[in-house]
């Protein structure tokens, strides 16, 4: 007896569900890789910036191909809604990622949202944007086990606390 058939098979999705089906999860992807071109810097919930890294990483991949190059045009035509970024990716964005190879985006965790629907967010960005860093939250906890072994042994030899 089979209760959960659908969970154990894929049936051919290899994409999370978002939106209305499959033409409006390509307009959101393509509207979000858009944004990011645009601005840089963009904040979304993190199933969306988990799945337009992808996206964001391979338009680079494409654009270091050329302006030339049918392929990479064709891309860049498809991905960009607004068609004055293409010169900005080819320009600006492809040049500064000339030495890198791939991992092009980074990815931080921000607080959820608590007025509306709680869902988990994420601020995905370009790396070298000539925008102010984001302060990361370190996580520090001075009640962990091994903290306050360390804090013992400092205070029993006379080594200074703030190490």
């Amino acid at each position: 007896m089979r209760l959960f058939g659908s969970l154990l098979v894929s049936h051919g999705r290899v994409a999370r569900r978002m939106g209305l089906g499959p033409r409006s999860r390509l307009d959101m992807l393509r509207n979000l890789l858009t944004g990011l071109v645009r601005h840089e810097r963009i904040e979304t919930t993190w199933a969306r910036a988990d799945e337009l890294r992808f996206y964001a990483n391979k338009i680079i991949d494409y654009g270091k191909c050329g302006d030339t190059d049918e392929k990479a045009m064709k891309m860049a035509d498809f991905w960009l809604t607004e068609k004055d970024l293409i010169h900005k990716l080819f320009k600006t964005l492809v040049p500064r990622f000339s030495s890198d190879d791939g991992n092009y985006v980074t990815m931080f965790q921000i607080p959820t949202r608590e007025n509306l629907n709680r869902a988990k967010m994420a601020v995905i960005e370009y790396k070298g944007n000539p925008l102010p860093p984001l302060p990361v939250r370190k996580k520090t906890n001075e009640k962990t086990l091994v903290n306050q072994l360390l804090l013992g042994y400092r205070l029993e030899h006379s080594l200074p606390t703030s190490a």
